[in-house]
């Protein structure tokens, strides 16, 4: 009599993968051990081995070798270790671009930044030898350069508004428009910052409309209330049927009634870009005029700087947030502070800040400039038979929350490849030597001018050349 046994199970492919702890022993692993550390090369190897376990587990006949797994693991290492933070070429026609890192900063800030790395005097008063302040290398440029009797930074315009609301409300209501409760980048809310400051938001008047008298109602029913705060609407705009008191007369309302207008004015100009066909911007200089107890403003917008949120105002007022717990979590650092100052000194005569300032260089270009750069960049490239290229006009934006809706005549080159989709071509262009950003429009790739310095055409031209000879290929 014959007796049947079951069949037995079949072996389980991932078993064929080496342990660990074998694979770290490994004589090859072992200079990878000496260079990344023990803890770094046991962390890639098991990442490793459980992507060969899934690949495995679909496909039993794709086991690895020790060599190739080890190749993996190294590569992984190598990936870990490489810096993730370098360069780009702004080619998107958004100047202010939040994504790349907002305003370039000027040779001079650059400069001054490095003459800082090292010990730096931050807090030291060089002639007492005694512990001084940071911002007292920034209080009187801030102060020179707005009008007002004081001023201070600390690390961003937001942190520079709860300080603000912190310090000087104390708690008490503070009264904004319905129409200023904005959000911007990142999903901050003028509400939520209000209520981390520690004070009750009250709301007055309509999205559209508001009156002086939304103000005095408010203040009758909240009669504790300090603080007016003004939000200028730097990354939309309302247009139709609606109203809002001027700054003056908001002024005079509040101090007429014992309370501080406060300004979170967002962008920052400290000039008039009116010239340049951006008149819709206010200046620092305005709000002082107008009599705003606190402005408050960014560093990395259209000011031209570092990171940093700005406070200009009355001296008595300042010092509160200088003196404020908040000021020493916000505070700014010595490397933004170096090119912060570095910056503020560039608006001084005979200096052109139009000249010097990055930002204020490229919103002020006008067609003529824009037109003779494409000229350039395509008498490089107009010759390549797979890909089409032309010049068109186009409409840029300053961008980073400001000067909303107000497009800036461009021009760009326009690439189409009849190799590539146009998809294909921008990710091309971002992961070239140099990555370039663009904007896809019409299943064409343009590189808008205004973004660019003359020294980017050289660049770009050997990008779009090599670009020009990838072959067809199944994802193309």
């Amino acid at each position: 009599m014959t007796v049947k046994t079951p069949n037995a199970a079949k072996p389980d492919p991932r078993r064929r993968l080496p342990a660990v702890g074998a694979l770290c022993e490994d004589p090859i692993a072992r200079p990878l051990k000496a260079r990344y550390g023990a803890a770094a090369l046991t962390r890639a190897v098991r990442a490793v081995l459980s992507e060969a376990r899934t690949r495995l587990a679909a496909d039993p006949d794709a086991a690895p070798t020790t060599g190739a797994l080890l190749e993996a693991v190294e590569a992984r290492l190598a990936d870990g270790v490489r810096e993730t933070l370098f360069p780009v070429i702004n080619a998107t026609g958004v100047v202010i671009h939040t994504n790349l890192g907002r305003a370039p900063l000027a040779p001079e800030a650059v400069a001054a930044a490095a003459l800082a790395a090292g010990y730096a005097n931050l807090e030291l008063d060089l002639v007492t030898g005694r512990r001084s302040s940071r911002q007292e290398h920034l209080d009187p440029l801030i102060a020179e350069m707005t009008g007002a009797e004081a001023g201070l930074a600390v690390n961003n315009c937001a942190g520079a508004v709860l300080l603000a609301l912190a310090a000087v409300a104390e708690g008490a209501p503070v009264i904004v428009s319905r129409g200023e409760l904005v959000e911007i980048g990142g999903g901050f809310r003028v509400p939520d910052v209000v209520a981390q400051s520690g004070s009750r938001l009250i709301e007055v008047g309509t999205t559209n409309r508001t009156h002086l008298r939304d103000y005095e109602k408010a203040l009758a029913d909240h009669p504790d209330a300090r603080v007016i705060l003004r939000t200028h609407p730097s990354n939309f705009r309302i247009s139709g049927f609606t109203s809002a008191p001027s700054l003056e007369s908001l002024a005079h309302f509040a101090h007429a009634h014992g309370l501080l207008l406060v300004e979170d004015l967002g962008g920052g100009a400290l000039v008039d870009l009116a010239p340049f066909g951006l008149a819709d911007e206010p200046t620092v200089q305005d709000s002082i005029a107008a009599g705003v107890d606190l402005v408050l403003f960014s560093g990395d917008k259209l000011l031209g700087g570092p990171q940093a949120g700005l406070a200009a105002g009355r001296r008595a007022l300042v010092e509160r947030l200088e003196a404020h717990p908040l000021a020493r979590a916000l505070r700014l650092d010595k490397l933004s502070t170096a090119a912060l100052a570095a910056t503020l000194r560039l608006y001084r005569p005979p200096c052109d800040p139009f000249e010097q300032i990055p930002i204020l260089r490229l919103l002020a270009q006008d067609t003529t400039t824009l037109d003779a750069r494409a000229i350039a960049l395509k008498s490089q490239v107009g010759g390549f038979e797979n890909l089409e290229i032309e010049i068109m006009e186009t409409e840029g934006y300053a961008g980073g929350g400001a000067l909303p809706m107000l497009p800036l005549p461009g021009r760009a080159l326009a690439l189409r490849s009849l190799r590539l989709s146009a998809g294909a071509l921008a990710h091309q262009l971002r992961t070239s030597a140099t990555p370039i950003l663009g904007r896809i429009e019409q299943d064409r790739v343009l590189l808008e001018m205004r973004t660019l310095a003359d020294e980017d055409i050289p660049i770009l031209a050997s990008a779009i050349a090599a670009i020009s000879q990838i072959p067809l290929g199944p994802e193309a």
